[in-house]
């Protein structure tokens, strides 16, 4: 009898060993992902937004498509400038002066080939920014565009891409976690839960809520 109460004393020390333990390691844990996932989900983003952004300087608004962006990406190209010799050259100066030439030069440029330089992105990865990270390619950002009158009563373009957390975040074996991050955020701080560009209420130059 009694070395079966220290038989069960022992497993209820093993449980409460075991919980404990749990309890510091999952939120530590929980934290070491989300900070991985994240990074992920911003650095996509910063991809669209740089995409949105060379969208507008040619065609003077933001597009809520992700099929006319990635299209844009894809097929089409940016004017671009570039010198033929330095302007402090005054004898190469004095030189085009007298052909009758500019020192500017205009070309274009694909837009994939650009953009994202020093990087390189391929086609699979236009495609693919559409999608979160971390769904298996089946969940895309929350991407709209429109144009507001401001106080000034001037019209300007505005783009807004978000990734909520419970669209990125393991909800299954961190459930709590997510559920305390979310209400945190939005009941404690008044903010998206979640990662996100832009705003619709007003321009912001595109910046990020990651603390940019």
């Amino acid at each position: 009898m009694k070395k079966g109460i220290q038989i069960v004393l022992a497993l209820v020390i093993l449980g409460l060993v075991y919980v404990i333990a749990m309890e510091i390691y999952t939120p530590q844990a929980f934290k070491k992902e989300m900070k991985q996932r994240n990074a992920a989900v911003i650095e996509r983003l910063e991809d669209i937004r740089t995409a949105e952004r060379a969208f507008k300087k040619k065609y003077q608004y933001f597009t809520g498509s992700f099929d006319t962006l990635i299209n844009f990406v894809l097929t089409d190209t940016l004017e671009m400038e570039r010198k033929f010799v330095d302007e402090d050259d005054s004898v190469a100066m004095a030189q085009l002066k007298k052909a009758g030439k500019k020192n500017i030069e205009k070309f274009n440029i694909a837009v994939i080939d650009t953009i994202f330089s020093p990087r390189k992105l391929s086609r699979e990865d236009i495609e693919n920014l559409r999608y979160i990270p971390f769904t298996n390619n089946q969940t895309q950002f929350l991407l709209e565009a429109t144009r507001i009158v401001t106080e000034s009563k001037v019209e300007i373009p505005v783009v807004e891409c978000r990734a909520p957390y419970k669209m990125y975040l393991d909800t299954v074996k961190y459930r709590q976690e997510v559920i305390n991050l979310i209400d945190d955020q939005v009941n404690n701080f008044n903010q998206y839960a979640g990662l996100k560009f832009g705003s619709l209420e007003g321009g912001n130059n595109e910046s990020g809520n990651w603390g940019e």
